[in-house]
């Protein structure tokens, strides 16, 4: 799905929409948005069992090189395309090793699925041998393939069904064989699931390599949705010269059926499977599945009830199906995410996230659903945990130098709390198996990344990338003033500006506002990055300002969900009022203020200008979300509930009820193939705008996805942007 294109024929078949002015790409402007002198980061480390060397995809993806990971110095070349044995393959686009770093899943080329999956013709290769050999030739393509723990096996998913490997003997067992599109789905998620559940993969192997878990997801009765697909350019789909095609998945909107999912357990001696059920019939979402530790009795399965308000996790054997209950976290409102997402399995313990305090701080629990430690404490929150060492440290990120910033610290056993980053900026850490090394990211708004290798004892090894240079070039750019504005209820809001180089405080500049605002997201973080916002402020004499209202992280549990069951209301209110603030500043013309944002912030810009009395103008919504009728069952009732359950919040909540209140000048652009906020959203919209007597200027990427990238796309999306502004202004 990616296309260049310029159109105007598609634009006016919606009726209500007239075409904005659009001659190209500006001048420059890529040197922005696609950043000429973009940072550098290091090469992703695959490390070895031990963690003290690391694999490494060399020469152009033909080489996998092991480096020592104290000195980086390179030690062997483990695998080269050019001497296996058996079968070859031109380059490696992807590899992953097995547990006991004997043996590797390489593929060299994938189809992706959706956000987090691909199919690829996987090959496994036997480290030290030169042995590639086929993972299937049964079986074309495969999904989410996943060695066993000892190495001698592999689970992979082709066609929906699932099926086992055993390497030793070549021979491959059907796990399940009901499996059938757009019905049942065996050991891979379907759409909702990995888009909002963040997972590609269904399937757990027990310690002990006898068990497989895995869900099975019955999406029968979740009503299909279809987008159309065009013949188009770069590249043409020719096959839809004459006649548009159809794409067709299952997509659960709010209040319909999900998918059922359930959870088995096949043995791998007996080649039988196991039913497992719960008794508690309120379970609507099963998000993640794995064995706790090295107990291969000790199956852990996180689950959710449909409001998403209560977490129950289970400890479910897989042999006798006996189902314990070991921990229940409840919410007023949404339970965070990242409490089932990113639960931490010990091996005598487990570590789970919880706004309990009204913060998001860190648990340590026994297997027994005894809390043994409260990790974290303070008036700040917990935004990612890297696990902890063989002495009893936990390292995580956190908030707790302002919300602005991101720190990486460590908490040791007395409960010491030692900040391994710079207090200011955003730092993010990346370990070693055993948290023996780790590597170090730091930057801020005026420094690009720094990577630095540290050891457990803190002792820096070496810097890995500096990106100095990069700091450099852009040293002239525009940089973001931190600062705070008042909200509509008197909160003092976290936002940014950005001023023209050569600003000048005795003129009047327009005004441009970016947003996301999203619930759980943060958008004003003092951390690195050149995009079109410099270039408005740079080449265009615009001040960019980024505020981040309520309902984002950081700042506690109460802040973000004040927005429950009225997503839209809270953070349009603040953004008037602080765009009103703007305003009243010497140097920003009130009468010259726009907003504009993507996806969340694309809904969130045509709330804001149909609001009553919106000190906005103008504006520029980019793949929004015009109802929340329109977009997916999971994302939308953990914030809204079911539309049964909350009819008024949806109704207030949904931009195509206010059109009438839209008169501002307004753009929108979406791409025609966007799997995740449906195209439909802008027609629907346009459609309501037509009714209301409204006029609108429309762009339309033909199969372009929700990102809308590739082929100059990203170019065009900001031009036209800045175009729409400059017009609105009169600049």
């Amino acid at each position: 799905m990616k296309l260049k294109y310029f159109a105007v024929a598609a634009a006016l078949l919606v009726a209500p929409c007239v075409l904005a002015d659009a001659p190209g790409i500006l001048p420059g402007i890529a040197d922005y948005t696609t950043n000429v002198k973009r940072p550098k980061s290091p090469a992703h480390f695959t490390y070895m069992p031990d963690g003290e060397s690391y694999l490494l995809l060399t020469d152009r993806g033909t080489k996998i090189v092991r480096y020592e990971t104290a000195t980086g110095k390179e030690m062997e070349t483990v695998l080269d395309v050019s001497h296996t044995r058996e079968a070859s393959i031109s380059v490696v686009n992807g590899f992953s090793l097995s547990p006991d770093g004997k043996k590797m899943l390489v593929y060299e080329k994938a189809d992706p699925v959706w956000r987090y999956s691909i199919r690829a013709q996987y090959y496994v290769f036997e480290i030290g041998r030169n042995i590639l050999k086929p993972l299937s030739t049964d079986h074309a393509l495969q999904e989410a393939p996943m060695f066993s723990p000892d190495g001698r096996m592999v689970a992979f998913v082709s066609d929906n069904n699932i099926y086992l490997k055993k390497l030793d003997f070549n021979t491959i067992t059907a796990v399940t064989n009901d499996g059938k599109v757009n019905e049942v789905i065996n050991g891979v998620p379907d759409w909702v699931y990995q888009e909002e559940f963040s997972t590609a993969v269904s399937m757990a192997w027990s310690p002990d390599n006898t068990t497989l878990a895995y869900l099975k997801y019955n999406e029968s009765q979740v009503p299909m949705f279809t987008f159309s697909l065009y013949e188009g350019v770069c590249p043409a789909k020719s096959e839809y010269a004459l006649y548009p095609g159809m794409f067709t998945y299952k997509y659960p909107l709010p209040g319909v059926q999900n998918s059922v999912v359930t959870l088995h357990a096949f043995d791998v001696d007996t080649r039988k499977t196991k039913n497992i059920a719960f008794e508690d019939k309120t379970i609507e979402y099963i998000p993640r599945i794995r064995f706790g530790g090295n107990d291969s009795s000790r199956l852990m399965v996180a689950t959710l009830n449909r409001d998403q308000t209560r977490m129950e996790l289970y400890s479910v054997n897989p042999k006798s199906t006996v189902v314990k209950s070991i921990l229940v976290e409840q919410s007023k409102a949404w339970i965070i995410p990242e409490t089932y997402e990113n639960l931490t399995l010990n091996d005598e313990s487990f570590v789970v996230w919880s706004t309990r305090s009204g913060f998001t701080h860190l648990y340590e629990y026994s297997y027994s659903g005894a809390l043994t430690r409260t990790i974290t404490s303070g008036n700040w929150d917990v935004t990612a945990y890297y696990g902890s060492d063989m002495l009893g440290n936990h390292y995580y990120q956190s908030t707790q130098c302002g919300a602005v910033n991101r720190v990486v610290a460590r908490i040791d056993k007395k409960n010491k709390v030692t900040v391994l980053s710079e207090e200011r900026g955003s730092a993010s850490a990346t370990f070693s198996p055993g948290r023996n090394y780790f590597v170090l990211s730091q930057s801020s708004s005026d420094k690009a990344p720094l990577y630095t290798l540290y050891n457990n004892k803190l002792k820096q090894l070496r810097v890995l990338v500096d990106n100095s240079d990069v700091t450099s070039y852009y040293a002239g750019v525009a940089k973001k003033e931190f600062i705070t504005v008042p909200g509509a209820n008197g909160d003092q809001l976290n936002a940014y500006i950005i001023k023209p180089a050569n600003f000048d405080a005795s003129k009047k500049y327009p005004l441009i506002v970016t947003q996301y605002s999203g619930p759980g997201s943060s958008s004003v973080t003092d951390s690195w990055g050149i995009d079109w916002q410099q270039y408005a402020a740079m080449e265009q004499g615009y001040i960019v300002a980024c505020v981040d209202p309520r309902g984002t992280n950081g700042r506690g549990y109460d802040f973000m969900t004040s927005v429950y069951c009225h997503l839209g209301v809270n953070e349009t209110a603040d953004h008037c009022a602080a765009a009103r603030y703007f305003a009243s500043l010497p140097y920003i013309d009130g009468t010259r203020m726009g907003i504009t944002g993507w996806s969340y912030g694309g809904y969130e810009t045509l709330m804001s200008v149909s609001a009553s009395g919106t000190p906005f103008s103008a504006g520029v919504a980019i793949a929004p979300v015009t109802s929340w009728r329109y977009y997916d069952s999971i994302y939308t009732e953990r914030y809204m509930l079911t539309p049964q359950q909350n009819p008024d919040g949806y109704k207030k909540s949904s931009p195509v009820n206010l059109t009438k209140e839209m008169n501002a000048k307004l753009l929108v652009m979406s791409g025609t193939a966007d799997d995740n906020v449906h195209f439909s959203n802008t027609v629907e919209y346009m459609a309501r705008l037509h009714g209301a007597g409204k006029l609108c200027n429309l762009m339309i990427f033909p199969n372009k996805d929700h990102s809308i990238y590739g082929c100059n796309s990203r170019e065009l999306v900001y031009s036209n942007l800045i175009r729409h502004f400059n017009q609105a202004f009169g600049k």
